[in-house]
């Protein structure tokens, strides 16, 4: 079977610099480039710390433009420490839920961007 990788995931916003300053600063992800190649297309590129997969935001981007704010759920973002992650995020002024401790002791916590959209820090145990 010939390789595939999933790179990079469209998020829907409504304000780009907002989205842009929620995921760099206050979440934490890397800001890989910020562009316009041309009139009204605009592609920012954020990444997670330590993830081989980015989020996309932008204006001008067709179908990807068009999504419905909020519509994306349930991203998760996979940590070591969900007690230490969820404490930075709060930190910075991101609203993050409880630790939910399922069975086999993965845990979760789940937050929102300011359009809506919903992410899990999820933790899972070194043996499984």
């Amino acid at each position: 079977m010939t390789e595939m990788k999933l790179e990079v995931v469209p998020v829907p916003v409504a304000d780009v610099d907002r989205a842009k300053q929620f995921y760099a600063e206050k979440v934490g992800f890397n800001l890989d480039h910020d562009s316009y190649p041309s009139e009204g297309i605009r592609i920012v590129q954020l990444t997670p710390p330590g993830s081989g997969c980015s989020i996309v935001i932008g204006t001008g981007l067709g179908e990807i433009s068009e999504m419905q704010l909020g519509s994306i759920k349930g991203l998760h973002l996979v940590v070591k420490d969900i007690a230490a992650v969820r404490d930075m995020l709060l930190g910075r002024g991101v609203d993050v839920g409880d630790i939910i401790v399922y069975p086999r002791d993965i845990k979760f916590a789940h937050f929102r961007d300011p359009d809506g959209n919903s992410w899990a820090l999820q933790e899972i145990p070194p043996d499984l």
